[in-house]
């Protein structure tokens, strides 16, 4: 058995129930494979990588505009941050789950290190679907969210953005509520923020060009 497999078959063994995670585990470690064999001495430092230095899950309640109390459950995976701070999105959407965030930390190591800047990898979100809920209700969620999220991040710990469901409305009402709760204006704590509060220019282009 190669040293992939066997790092994947650990994987697999400690999180069954997380297909979406394994798929990203084994695509990474198959790219690996010919880089493991020549250099052994890697293998302890991969199975490290592969598991997150923290996954932080809590309950979100919130309530609608008809009183009506909800909970939804929020997540945050800070997979690696050998290099600088946890950085990587906040996704609201009703497929979210923990394995589905392990795949998208996961992968997001790799993608920040190809910038060259000193970050780690991260990603949250919820299964709250802001779609069909008015601004108020989103609002009194976003706020819910982040009064538990506050404690574990920050400009040079942890650095969350938008992603699907998560855009530059549900990043103010955030931004807001960490100010409140932190009493200091961290302009480096969400990224995505508007331009009259510290945000950057063409952030809401930024994704596209990159496909371009």
């Amino acid at each position: 058995m190669s040293a992939s497999d066997a790092i994947y078959d650990r994987v697999v063994a400690r999180d069954p129930d997380q297909p979406e995670f394994h798929q990203a585990v084994k695509e990474v470690l198959e790219s690996l494979e010919p880089v493991l064999k020549e250099n052994p001495e890697y293998i302890s430092v991969v199975e490290r990588v592969v598991e997150p230095e923290r996954l932080i899950h809590f309950r979100v309640p919130w309530v609608d505009d008809e009183g009506n109390v909800h909970v939804n459950r929020g997540f945050r995976i800070q997979f690696n941050g050998a290099i600088g701070p946890y950085k990587g999105g906040l996704r609201f959407h009703p497929s979210v789950n923990a394995s589905i965030l392990k795949f998208l930390a996961f992968e997001q190591i790799f993608k920040n290190s190809l910038t060259g800047l000193p970050m780690g990898g991260g990603k949250g979100g919820s299964d709250f679907d802001p779609k069909g809920k008015s601004d108020a209700e989103v609002m009194r969620f976003c706020q819910s969210f982040m009064m538990e999220l506050w404690r574990h991040i920050g400009q040079d710990c942890d650095v969350p953005a938008g992603d699907i469901g998560v855009g530059g409305r549900e990043i103010g009402y955030m931004f807001g509520m960490y100010k409140r709760l932190q009493n200091e204006f961290q302009g480096g704590v969400l990224t995505g923020k508007g331009l009259s509060y510290g945000g950057s220019l063409i952030r809401p282009e930024a994704t596209g060009y990159g496909l371009v």
